[in-house]
């Protein structure tokens, strides 16, 4: 049995239009007629995706990816490039993509799963589970016209992971919806994951992406343009967004970790000093569970700034978000900073983490984001670690001091 893998090799797609109809066929029979107007949707895009990877198709609005996706699925051809699909598809792309409106949810599943290659003797015994991971109840029955997103969500996330797919395309379908179903659908993609599914999941949320995938691609004006650890690839495309704001980004490694530092902004403001200490002032690298400890920054301004935010994310050793905040939501924002001046930002807090690596990134802003003045964002500003040495054991990535009482009836 060959392994399931997508492959794809220098792909295009371009949209031309020609002054008369008549030039268009003529194209079709090899005339090299030249368009009136023609634009570039994918240029060269070239990856492969082995099995049991889970790979993030990341990128702004426009940037190609749902384009690429319809090309993987079949569903558009590319204008130059190969592409090699080995294994059985399962695509969630547009929402309500090939159900028919009229049509019950029921009778939608027949439809759909008729597409996908099923008899109706194997959508009988689908039926069931469809129905069941669906939780649509009555609804089942009632045309998709009366369906809300999150009702069409669940069909379409039903229909396509009844049976468990060689290859699972996930297009932001799953943004849609209620929170309960969102982490069902997680869980079940995180099982097929473990029973050897390959995954592409497109999606902006960075959370999903961490927790999902073990590989990101980013994608800008129909190129591929990064691709890495979803945690490095993340912070590479948040700052890309602010270099859109006349900004600039650098990736340098981290010390001996051999993880990427991405350092974005525009300079006018620079941590320059940063450093964990505990209740004596004794900088620390290694911190109990619960410990009171203070984060002191030090920042030097380049440029006259009317409004200076300081902000502060803290993340595990995936690049998971573990916790943030910055002094624009705790009404502290620095008016008036002169180039020349040097602030310190000292932050307190009790370690309530679990045992684990964790990295701290640092924001320098006027607002409470990065989109609108982004003057440096520092990811891996800090590394520091976690253990337990006088807590009660527990599992997961906080601590919660808990009360448990125990009464007989």
């Amino acid at each position: 049995m060959s392994e399931h893998k997508i492959r794809l090799t220098n792909i295009c797609k371009s949209y031309r239009k020609y002054s008369s109809e008549w030039l268009r066929v003529g194209t079709w029979f090899g005339i090299p007629f030249k368009p009136k107007q023609q634009a570039d949707v994918l240029k060269n895009v070239s990856f492969q995706i082995n099995q049991g990877d889970a790979v993030a198709l990341v990128g702004q609005n426009g940037a190609g990816k749902s384009t690429l996706l319809k090309i993987i699925t079949g569903t558009l051809q590319p204008s130059s490039g190969t592409l090699e699909v080995n294994g059985r598809i399962s695509a969630i792309l547009e929402l309500g993509m090939g159900f028919n409106p009229e049509l019950s949810g029921r009778d939608n599943v027949y439809h759909s799963a008729g597409l996908m290659g099923f008899s109706h003797a194997e959508v009988d015994a689908l039926i069931p589970d469809v129905l069941s991971f669906s939780e649509l109840n009555e609804y089942f029955e009632k045309p998709l016209r009366v369906y809300s997103s999150g009702m069409q969500m669940r069909l379409a996330f039903s229909v396509a992971t009844a049976v468990r797919p060689d290859l699972l395309i996930v297009d932001e379908a799953l943004s849609v919806g209620d929170a309960y179903f969102q982490h069902k659908s997680f869980d079940r993609i995180r099982q097929y994951r473990e029973q050897g599914t390959t995954l592409l999941f497109v999606s902006h949320d960075p959370g999903a992406v961490k927790a999902l995938c073990n590989r990101a691609i980013l994608m800008e004006d129909g190129r591929v343009i990064n691709e890495g650890s979803p945690d490095t690839i993340m912070d590479f495309y948040n700052a890309l967004i602010a270099e859109k704001e006349n900004a600039k980004s650098t990736q340098v490694h981290y010390h001996d970790s051999g993880k990427l530092q991405t350092v974005s902004g525009t300079g006018e403001a620079r941590v320059e000093t940063i450093g964990l200490f505990d209740k004596t002032g004794l900088s620390k690298e290694f911190i109990h569970v619960g410990e009171e400890v203070i984060l002191r920054v030090q920042v030097k301004v380049y440029a006259d700034l009317p409004k200076l935010v300081f902000g502060l994310l803290i993340k595990d050793r995936l690049g998971q978000d573990i916790f943030g905040t910055n002094t624009y939501h705790t009404n502290q924002t620095y008016s008036d900073a002169k180039a020349g001046d040097r602030l310190t930002f000292a932050v307190a807090f009790p370690a309530n983490l679990g045992t684990g690596t964790y990295s701290i990134t640092t924001a320098l802003v006027s607002s409470d984001t990065h989109l609108e003045n982004n003057y440096e964002w520092r990811d891996l500003a800090l590394i520091f670690n976690v253990g337990n040495l006088n807590k009660d054991y527990f599992i997961g990535c906080n601590w919660l001091p808990v009360n448990i009482e125990i009464t007989k009836q």
